[in-house]
Formats: C-alpha cells, structure tokens, sequence
C-alpha cells in the first residue's frame, strides 16, 4: 500500500479509459497497491477517503473559464451571539484567507434555518440550495468545506452533497472535518493537533481537579474517535481531561467513577462543539436536576462551567481555516 499518489490517479485514468466513468481523483493518503492494473469505479470509490476531488470530462465545462467560490457547511444554531462568535467568526477569517474568492456559509440543519427565517428574517441556505444559487451565478470550481469535529453522520451528509452534485461542476473538492487522520500512514495527527488546541481554554489543574469536555456523541461508528481523544487528552494532560458525550458513549455517568476513583473534588465543564448552544447551556450547564452541572453536583462535585463554544477558539478556528484552506489549494491545482 505503499505506491505514490501518482498511481490512484493513474489507475482512475485508467478506469475511465475502459469503463467511460468521469475520473475523480483524491489527496487520501490511502494508496491502492502497484500491482492492481485496472481498478473498477467500486474499487475506486472505496479508496475517497480523505482530501476529495473530482474533475469533470466534460468538453463544454473543461473550456468554460474557471470561476471559483467556497462553501463553508455547518450543522448550525438558532443562538444567534454564539453563531456569531463561533460559526460566522470561522467564514470571516476563511474570506480573509481568500480576499478575491466568494465564500458562501450553508447550513444542514433544516430545522435551524427555518427558525432563523422566522425569528432573524435571515435566509440561510442548505449546501443544496447554495450549489444551485452558485452554478446560476457562473460559478463552476468549488471548494466543500465542513465545520464538522469528526466524519460522522453531519459530514457523511456534506460528503453525499459532494458526490451528487459534484458532476455539475468542472471541478469540486471536499475537505475534511476538525478531527480525520490519527498519525496513520504517515498523516497528521487531527487529534492530537486538536487536544493541543484546548490548552488555551484549560483552568490551572490541581491535584484534586479536573476538566469534562462534552462532546455530542453519533450512532455512526465514528464515535470510536472519542476514545482516540481521550487517549491524546491523557497524553497532553496528564490524565486531569476526561471526555465524555450527550448522545453517544462514554456517557457522563462513565466518567463520574472515574472522577471518584482519582478522588477528584472539582469539575470545570466545558462543551467540545462548535458552538456554546442548547447542549451546553441546558443539558451541560442548566439548573434542572437532570443536567450534567446537577447530577455532578448531588453527586458531592463543586462544578463549574466554560460556555464557550470551539469556535471562540483562535487556536481551533486557525484549524478549520486550515481544513478550508486545503480543499481550496487542491482546487487551483492542475489535477
């Protein structure tokens, strides 16, 4: 598994040679071996992991002069100040990064942009509905970017966008999330890159203290990236940051005996999502008897809370920048 990137462009060139299938392309870091000749479109689709990209074979498109424009996805929320120190802050620093190029912010949750429509009389588009308004304007070189922490059930909907329309366009690329590669193959490490990002939101940690980061949880096999987070949280901190999640596992009561078994006393609870909204300041941080903050505290903890979301974090909104900046750079390239 070794061969050069070379060689999956190579073998999808091939591909489309005998099978007429549009050539797609990926920066992966996943390689098919040297000694496969004639790699089927199946084969094919299962090595897009990674930095997507597809190029049309269009003749009409491939003549059409390049016009390109960004669209950053996020899930979203209806708490409007932390959107704008979160969600909007990330596209703000993302259009400075791209001074002549079109940035266009598109939201997945339906939900969300309906009671935006209603209550703010701001309309804020899918990624749908931001691809057809942009194909209308001329645009035919776009750069897919997420505000997603993990690849899980949000970014597969960001990647399904990607593959349907993908062949509108004269070339498209799809990022990756905060948090994809694990050091594997020689990639970066997203995680531990990630983790490093917390320390300028961590308290001063004493014997007797610690930090529960609140992550949202998935059905998606991708909850495993938790127990990776954890593993480069213990690494960094010194065992004091625990991970816990609101819909997934490990849950809160996990993480509760693991607090007792090191004799902990005092809990800073913080949100590990984009934004400080309806989990953080209700399930985490709300005074009913069932939030985290009141099971903790019945639970003999003094508690405290961080209400800020990771995109109050310079240090993480660098990173998503960087994700965005990626699937821009791959974008320009020639292939």
């Amino acid at each position: 598994m070794k061969a050069k990137w070379k060689k999956i462009l190579m073998a999808s060139m091939a591909c489309v040679a005998l099978t007429g299938v549009s050539a797609t392309s990926f920066a992966s870091g996943y390689e098919l071996s040297s000694e496969v000749k004639t790699a089927t479109p199946a084969l094919l689709k299962a090595t897009e992991i990674g930095l997507r990209t597809y190029n049309t074979t269009d003749e009409q498109l491939m003549k059409a002069p390049n016009k390109d424009a960004i669209v950053v996805m996020s899930f979203g929320t209806t708490f409007k100040d932390t959107r704008a120190k979160t969600i909007e802050a990330t596209v703000d620093e993302i259009q400075k990064a791209h001074p002549n190029t079109k940035v266009v912010l598109a939201f997945t949750s339906h939900i969300i942009i309906d009671r935006i429509k209603a209550k703010e009389g701001i309309n804020i588009p899918t990624p749908e509905e931001a691809l057809a308004q942009l194909k209308a304007e001329g645009y035919n070189r776009i750069a897919l970017t997420s505000l997603d922490v993990i690849p899980g059930i949000e970014y597969t909907y960001k990647t399904a966008v990607y593959d349907i329309y993908k062949t509108q366009f004269k070339k498209m690329t799809m990022g990756t999330p905060l948090m994809y590669w694990m050091g594997q193959e020689n990639q970066r490490d997203d995680v531990e890159d990630a983790m490093k990002a917390l320390e300028s939101q961590m308290p001063k940690l004493g014997k007797k203290d610690a930090v529960l980061v609140m992550a949202h949880g998935t059905p998606d096999p991708s909850n495993a990236y938790y127990a990776v987070m954890q593993d480069r949280l213990n690494k960094l901190y010194d065992g004091k940051v625990l991970i816990y999640t609101v819909e997934g596992n490990p849950r809160l009561e996990d993480v509760i005996e693991e607090l007792k078994a090191k004799k902990i006393k005092n809990v800073t609870l913080m949100p590990l999502m984009m934004v400080a909204g309806d989990h953080a300041n209700n399930d985490m941080a709300g005074e009913e008897e069932d939030s985290h903050k009141s099971i903790l505290e019945k639970e003999g903890f003094k508690v405290d809370t961080y209400l800020h979301g990771l995109g109050e974090n310079e240090n993480v909104r660098q990173l998503f920048v960087d994700r965005a900046n990626e699937a821009f750079d791959v974008l320009q390239a020639d292939k």
